[in-house]
């Protein structure tokens, strides 16, 4: 069930450059999908998936989207001992790809965790890139989950005011949702993502391979944001995780795969027709201005931000239900299946969060438009949502009380 967007691939299309000697081509063997971002101005970019990639390919497909002579990949502590070395040397080594440029590649290593998503670890990045003495043409590339795709793509977006950058996504989460898209910053004491530009990547480049590593509380996290495409408007998608949820946590290739592919096919669709956000891309955010309060309001980097999302989806889900918009039985699913992928779906007995927290963090969300809270609730049958600022605000603080009094309970 692919769309346009989507192609199969099992070689690089050397045929349609000239710049390639195809004779000194090694042999691909690796099967991989290639999801295209359809963008205004010619820049569009590809979304490349797959798993066992020979260092030739890697190599061939990462330097194809690198103008410039230098490049800057940027990873965290974490990563860093698991991927960087090889990563820097697909993007430097031309023995292994079909063109003879000669690229530098400097690294820097952040402190990993949502915690360290701020300002002054970004800035870290530009010093970085001008003590090197980086210019216009250089290309960023991030290494890692969610929090360094964001921060890597804002350096991007305003060192020398842009420069090209690339996603190489390591989590579920960055693979399926965050590096797609361009969406990049950091978070602000007073509220997350708060702090950021819209600037798109390259390409981006997803070994599912580096999955291998992930630990399974962030494979979880991940899974909530694959959960919010079925949600919001892929019904089909929806039951087909219903029947495969075990696979996905025991990290079965295929389904991952095919996860994975589902998910970046919707985030395009949804990219192309509202790329900064008008309307339509506010979807995306389902769970999220619920989520996002939790993740401020718990001390970030208490929950992975896929976890927020997951109790602020049931948060979301429980006051569509109060306000007749969905069914108890439509509910309970959406329960269900967070369930069944271990993600939380209620706030636990140490936390902080009190009513206020909840009211005073999401009057700051992003959505707000002219002091008007904007949500975004589910309404109607599995796959229709509703981004509006008009709802039962009775509904919406008996949903955060409801949430609150749990914690004591």
């Amino acid at each position: 069930s692919s769309n346009n967007n989507s192609q199969r691939s099992n070689k690089f299309p050397t045929t349609s450059s000239t710049s390639l000697n195809v004779a000194s081509t090694p042999p691909q063997t690796t099967e991989y999908d290639i999801v295209k971002v359809d963008l205004a101005n010619g820049r569009d970019y590809p979304i490349y998936i797959g798993s066992d990639f020979t260092d030739s390919e890697a190599s061939t497909l990462l330097r194809k989207h690198i103008h410039g002579k230098r490049v800057l990949l940027i990873t965290n502590d974490r990563i860093a001992p698991m991927y960087l070395e090889r990563y820097q040397q697909l993007i430097s080594d031309n023995t292994n790809s079909n063109d003879d440029k000669e690229l530098t590649v400097d690294t820097v290593v952040l402190p990993d965790g949502e915690e360290n998503k701020s300002y002054d670890v970004m800035a870290l990045i530009l010093d970085k890139a001008l003590e090197l003495g980086l210019d216009r043409k250089s290309t960023f590339v991030a290494l890692g989950g969610g929090v360094i795709g964001d921060m890597v793509g804002f350096a991007s977006a305003i060192y020398q005011r842009g420069v090209n950058f690339i996603q190489i996504p390591t989590t579920v989460m960055a693979m399926v949702d965050s590096s797609v898209g361009g969406k990049t910053g950091v978070n602000h004491p007073l509220g997350k993502n708060m702090i950021g530009a819209f600037h798109q990547p390259q390409c981006v480049f997803i070994d599912t391979n580096t999955l291998n590593t992930l630990p399974d509380r962030e494979l979880k996290s991940g899974i909530s944001e694959v959960v919010k495409y079925g949600l919001i408007r892929d019904a089909p998608f929806f039951e087909w995780q219903e029947k495969n949820m075990d696979k996905l946590l025991q990290r079965d290739p295929e389904a991952t795969r095919y996860a994975i592919r589902r998910s970046c096919e919707n985030k395009a669709e949804v990219v192309q027709a509202d790329e900064l956000e008008a309307g339509m891309r506010a979807t995306l955010n389902l769970g999220h201005t619920f989520g996002h309060a939790i993740e401020n309001g718990s001390g970030y980097g208490t929950w992975l931000h896929g976890e927020g999302v997951s109790i602020g989806t049931a948060m979301a889900a429980t006051m569509s239900e109060k306000m007749g918009w969905i069914d108890e039985g439509l509910k309970q699913r959406i329960y269900d299946i967070l369930e069944s992928a271990d993600l939380p779906v209620k706030l636990p007995r140490d936390s902080p969060m009190k009513v206020e927290t909840f009211n005073k963090l999401m009057s700051l969300d992003k959505k707000v438009a002219d002091g008007q809270l904007r949500l975004i609730l589910l309404q109607g049958d599995l796959g229709n949502c509703k981004f509006t600022g008009e709802f039962d605000t009775g509904a919406l603080q008996e949903t955060i009380e409801q949430f609150v009094k749990e914690i004591d309970a």
